[in-house]
């Protein structure tokens, strides 16, 4: 029996089919590795917008590199499948180690950078240090397309391909990495973990390498070096600086995209992912259509100038697009019903109108250009390298340097008329040319600035500045009261809201029966520390990562009376992960601010390992805070919160900072040494404290107001978040769980209050000790019935404009309250306030009211004086 013979030209079909699932496979493994990369080395670059600009120009110029050395390489070797065999393993392998190395290397990085290092300083250590610790992996994958361009180059001549062209492959390769970025975020990394993540990366490239070498054709032709004439080295100097420049404006414009959507997006882990994957689709998109319709295009020069020309079009339209963002994101949340895929699609439209046209012509250019480059016996290394290596540049230079000098807007525009500078004089002379340069020019003079900051009716912004990381403003009301804003969509205090930010600080600072220092993770508006540093006895440092936000910060001293909050209080510019492990300080309070845990890179603050070096700089008898946002916490989220804090704290309690329904903020306490609070030196340092304004002005007059705040003993805490998955470096969950709420909220704050109490208790024993005396466990625990009751009471009332309709909602309730526990005051002072309303109008009832609140609570004085002022007012 005969064999069936395959005609060659069959075959080299099937292997070229071959070679681009390979492609698209190791595209998906290479954009799978830059994700997990980007959030492992946030863990100590400080910042995800930090780890972002930092592991792009890391993988970029990687790639360069790859390129630029071994391209020559490969293209002078007759085994080029070998090559990219290797590279498949050395990526393979280098992402196996880094699953070992990451960690220590980051603990290096992190000591080299210093407790706090000059802005310079920690962006130089930040990009170099992240190029080396990925650089054989980038450099490795930055020659397998060389090496793919090699090996199936002699198939297409078998194939009667007229032209050699790496069209195809480096559109399914694009097309693997949009995969791999949707793929790794969406499902990998929630049900993984970063590890697990990269592990099916690594073994993604030894597949693609087994596969190769097994498939696809083990010799090429090496085809003979010619030596160039003057004109063509003068038109290969030509088409490199192309090169290079198109590399640069094509990810500065991403950067500044990306920059300015993340201002009206959520900015959450999938707004990223949104952007990077339609950016990507884009370039994809274009290369599949070079291939298909504009390879054989016979006048390539014209074809050239008008790629240019239309690329400078497109990026005028995707740059005017960005001004509708917010309005066109608004419409189609409220269409498709406020969910959260809805949500996430109006960033994908967003991400679409800015980057869809524009990708798609730089995906074109891109293969036109090292179609024109393959012409001039450049080979496709030497053209991807000089792209690649110039866009490694566009991180620093545009994200860092640029947008903080000029602003997104100028910078943008000059990305756009940039591109027209880049092609020939006759394009000038014709609509490709004037049109899109008249656009820009008008953009410039007419276009407002790309700011988005919500201004209410009668309000103004007060300041704004753009950072390297951030946007922050404050913007004041029509009735004076400022309000701290970074990038718009994250509200960090406001002037009116003293009371809760200023009982954040005490709270936890009163809770030490001597604190000499403590730490304030987070400067925020400033009012929460500098509460604390009311207090002469108490050196304060704070520790702020952007400096526009310390900066901003002083627009809010009026709180204090326009005086510095006091002399202890010390700012640090810093990255307070990067700050609690690297510094030797030790502290006896340690509060860190409620962040907003859906915000990207903001779920790190919340980790086990974060918990641990907070742990690490605790005094001896020292406390820690950590303050949670329940107004932008989903349940489930908190569960992991509090289940990586139980890890690190198995004695740990939860605080309420107020009693507030709209807005709750509960506190987790933890000790250095897992043991319990004295009252009697708690009473004495309430007695003994030497603060400006006294903490009976914050509602903490007495230990029964400090500890009466407490909600949950470390048992009902254990219990809570029992079912959970604690959060970690390793699994970020935090990062991925806390969006849901933020893109769709299924819930009041309210409502999340009153579940989360109904699930948590504490006992005395549990705060105190187990040697507690028993009358005085029984004054606490009614304390805490009291304001169970008096937060239930609160859901039920409705807004009444008139004392009498309040009063007769809540007259009884709240006296009901009081008879549980006199010392509850938060029921006592609204009472008294509602009855001197009331005196001009019903004396009588009044009167009723204060004697009521007088048999009540004798001790309180209050209510006495009032009835006193009403007597003598009686005529």
């Amino acid at each position: 029996m005969s064999l069936p013979i395959v005609a060659p030209g069959v075959r080299d079909h099937a292997r070229h089919k071959a070679a681009l699932l390979l492609m698209f496979a190791s595209g998906f493994a290479g954009l799978g590795y830059q994700m997990v990369w980007m959030q492992q080395c946030a863990a100590w670059l400080g910042h995800e917008s930090a780890a972002v600009l930092a592991v792009v120009a890391a993988f970029f110029g990687g790639l360069a590199l790859g390129a630029l050395w071994l391209g020559p390489r490969i293209e002078r070797s007759g085994r080029p499948v070998h090559w990219y065999a290797a590279c498949e393993l050395l990526i393979a392998i280098w992402g196996a180690l880094l699953l070992f190395l990451m960690s220590p290397f980051g603990a290096w990085m992190l000591a080299l950078t210093g407790v706090q290092p000059s802005p310079v300083w920690q962006w130089l250590v930040a990009f170099s240090g992240t190029f080396l610790l990925l650089l054989p992996a980038t450099a490795a994958m930055g020659a397998t397309l060389p090496a793919m361009e090699r090996v199936t180059a002699q198939m297409r001549v078998q194939m009667h391909a007229e032209q050699r062209s790496i069209a195809a492959h480096y559109a399914c390769n694009t097309f693997g990495a949009v995969a791999g970025v949707l793929g790794v975020t969406f499902w990998l990394v929630p049900e993984l973990g970063l590890a697990r993540t990269a592990s099916v990366c690594v073994v993604l490239n030894v597949l693609c390498a087994g596969a190769a070498l097994i498939v696809l054709p083990q010799r090429a032709v090496v085809q003979p070096q010619t030596m160039p004439l003057a004109a063509q080295v003068r038109a290969r100097r030509g088409l490199l600086a192309q090169l290079a420049l198109t590399g640069l404006l094509g990810i500065g414009y991403e950067v500044l995209v990306v920059r300015v959507i993340s201002q009206v997006a959520e900015d959450t882990v999938y707004t990223f992912a949104m952007l990077l994957a339609v950016y990507l689709l884009g370039t994809a998109a274009g290369a599949a259509a070079y291939q298909r319709w504009l390879l054989h295009v016979r006048d390539q020069a014209r074809l050239g100038d008008r790629l240019l020309s239309a690329l400078a079009m497109a990026c005028l339209l995707g740059t005017a697009s960005l001004w509708a963002s917010d309005d066109l994101r608004s419409l189609v949340i409220t269409a498709g019903g406020g969910t959260m895929a809805a949500a996430v699609g109006a960033e994908a439209l967003l991400a679409a109108l800015a980057f869809g046209v524009p990708t798609v012509v730089m995906g074109a250019l891109f293969s036109h250009l090292t179609h024109g480059a393959s012409a001039l016996g450049i080979s496709f290394g030497r053209a991807m390298g000089v792209n690649t290596l110039a866009a490694a540049l566009a991180p620093p230079l545009f994200g860092v340097f640029m947008t903080p000098l000029l602003g997104p807007k100028m910078i943008l525009l000059l990305i756009a008329s940039a591109y027209l500078l880049l092609g020939t004089r006759r394009v000038w002379s014709t609509p490709w040319g004037w049109v899109p340069a008249g656009g820009a020019l008008t953009m410039v003079l007419l276009a407002p600035p790309l700011t988005f900051v919500e201004v209410p009716p009668g309000g103004r912004i007060v300041s704004y500045q753009e950072g390297a990381m951030a946007a922050v403003s404050v913007v004041e009301d029509a009735e004076g009261v400022a309000r701290l804003r970074i990038n718009n969509r994250q509200q960090e205090g406001s002037s009116a809201t003293r009371l809760v930010d200023a009982r954040q600080a005490l709270l936890p600072i009163l809770l030490h029966p001597a604190p000499r220092r403590a730490l304030f993770l987070g400067l925020g508006t400033g009012v929460t520390s500098g509460s604390a540093a009311e207090d002469p006895s108490l050196q304060v440092d704070v520790v702020e990562l952007l400096p526009e936000v310390i900066q901003a910060s002083s627009h809010f001293r009026r709180v204090f009376d326009k005086d510095p909050p006091g002399p202890g209080l010390h700012v640090i510019a810093a990255d307070a992960r990067r700050y609690v492990r690297v510094s030797s300080q030790a502290y006896d309070v340690i509060v860190s601010d409620n962040f907003q845990p859906a915000r990207s890179g903001s779920g790190a603050l919340y980790t086990v390992e974060h918990f641990r070096f907070v742990r690490d700089r605790l005094a001896d008898g020292g406390v820690f805070c950590q303050w949670l946002p329940l107004h932008q916490l989903d349940l489930d989220t908190l569960r992991s919160i509090v289940k990586s804090f139980m890890t690190v704290y198995p004695g740990g309690l939860a605080i309420l900072a107020s009693n507030s329904l709209e807005t709750p903020v509960i506190g987790l306490i933890g000790r250095a040494d897992g043991g319990h609070f004295d009252p009697v030196r708690l009473r004495q340092r309430l007695a003994s404290t030497a603060m400006r304004t006294p903490p009976s002005a914050f509602g903490i007059e007495d230990e029964w107001a400090l500890l009466g705040s407490m909600v949950a003993g470390p048992q009902a805490l254990a219990r809570f978040a029992e079912p959970a998955q604690a959060n970690t470096d390793d699994r970020p969950t935090v990062a991925y769980l806390a969006p849901r709420i933020t893109y769709a909220p299924d819930s009041q704050p309210r409502d999340r209050l009153m579940a989360l109490l109904s699930e948590l208790s504490v006992r005395p024993a549990e705060v105190v000790g187990p040697a507690v005396d028993p009358a005085w466990a029984q004054r606490l625990t009614a304390y805490w019935a009291s304001r169970a009751r008096f937060i239930e009471i609160g859901v039920g009332v409705r807004p009444t404009g008139r004392v009498q309709d309040m009063l007769a909602q809540v007259r009884e309730p709240l006296l009901s309250v009081l008879r549980t526990s006199p010392d509850f005051r938060p029921a006592y002072d609204p009472l008294v306030r509602m009855a001197g309303a009331l005196a001009d109008s019903d004396a009588q009832a009044a009167r009723a009211l204060l004697m009521a609140l007088t048999r009540l609570q004798p001790s309180r004085p209050e209510a006495g004086q009032m009835l006193h002022q009403l007597a003598d007012s009686r005529p």
